[in-house]
C-alpha cells in the first residue's frame, strides 16, 4: 500500500522538464463520478428525502465534507455530517466491490509512466478507506505516493493535497502536470502552481492559461505531457 510518506529525491533536476505526474483518481482514473451520486441518491432516499438533479453540478468533485454538508442542509435531513459520510462511504465500496470501470486510456497511461519510472502521485478527495480500494485495480505499483482527502486539512478546491504531493516526489509543483476532470480539482491544481490537463467528466471546461483540455486520456501520453512542459503556450483544447 502506497501513503503520503515523501519520497525525496525522486525529481528530475532539469528545470524545464516534466518531474512529476499527478492525477485525480474519481471520474480521472476511473469512471465512478456517477456512482457517488447515485449512492448520495439511495442514502437520502432511505432518509426519506428526494435529490434534485440539478444538485448533482454542486456536489461532483468536491470534498466528502462539502458534499455532504450541502445536502444536509439542502434538504434538512436528521442526520449528523459524520453519519452520513460512514454510509456514503459504506454505499461506495458497495459499489465499487462489484464492478470499477476504469477510465478510457487510464491503464495504458499509468503503464507508461511507470514503464519510464516518471514520479507518479494519487491525489483525490476521496478518503483513504476508499483510495486503498480503488488501488488494488489501479494498481498500487503505479504510484510513488498516494494522498487521501482525509490527511490534509484542507482538501480540493484548496492547493494544499497537490503541494503536499508535489513535495513528497522531490517536485516543483510548476514543473508538475495533474490530470483532473472537475472544476474543483482544476481549482486546486491551479492554486497550487501546476500545469493541468483537463479531461471534463460531468461539467464542461474551458482552456486557460497553463490548463489544455483533452477529450479523454486516449490522448494523453508522456510526449504529451513533456511537450506541455516545454511549450506552455497558448490555451488549447486538443
Amino acid at each position: 500500500m502506497t501513503t503520503t510518506v515523501p519520497a525525496p529525491g525522486t525529481g528530475a533536476t532539469d528545470g524545464s522538464a516534466l518531474q512529476a505526474v499527478l492525477l485525480d483518481m474519481d471520474g480521472t482514473l476511473v469512471d465512478t463520478e456517477g456512482f457517488w451520486w447515485d449512492v448520495e441518491v439511495e442514502v437520502f432516499a432511505r432518509l426519506g428525502h428526494t435529490l434534485d438533479d440539478s444538485w448533482r453540478h454542486v456536489v461532483v468533485g468536491g470534498p466528502m465534507t462539502r458534499s455532504a454538508g450541502f445536502l444536509i442542509e439542502a434538504t434538512g435531513a436528521d442526520i449528523t455530517l459524520d453519519e452520513l459520510s460512514v454510509l456514503l462511504n459504506e454505499g461506495f465500496e458497495d459499489r465499487i466491490g462489484r464492478t470499477l470501470p476504469l477510465m478510457p486510456g487510464a491503464a495504458r497511461l499509468l503503464a507508461e509512466l511507470s514503464a519510464y519510472d516518471i514520479p507518479t502521485a494519487l491525489v483525490s478527495a476521496s478518503h483513504r478507506r476508499i483510495i486503498d480500494r480503488v488501488l488494488a485495480s489501479l494498481g498500487p505499483q503505479h504510484f510513488h505516493l498516494t494522498v487521501a482527502g482525509d490527511e490534509v486539512q484542507r482538501t480540493k478546491p484548496h492547493p494544499d493535497p497537490y503541494l503536499l504531493a508535489a513535495s513528497g516526489l522531490g517536485a516543483d509543483p510548476a514543473r508538475c502536470v495533474v490530470v483532473e476532470d472537475t472544476a474543483t480539482g482544476i481549482a486546486a491544481a491551479e492554486a497550487a502552481g501546476c500545469q493541468v490537463v483537463a479531461v471534463p467528466s460531468v461539467a464542461p471546461i474551458v482552456p486557460a492559461a497553463r490548463r489544455t483540455v483533452v477529450r479523454s486520456l486516449e490522448e494523453v501520453d508522456l510526449p504529451f505531457l513533456r511537450a506541455l512542459m516545454a511549450a506552455e503556450g497558448d490555451p488549447t483544447v486538443v
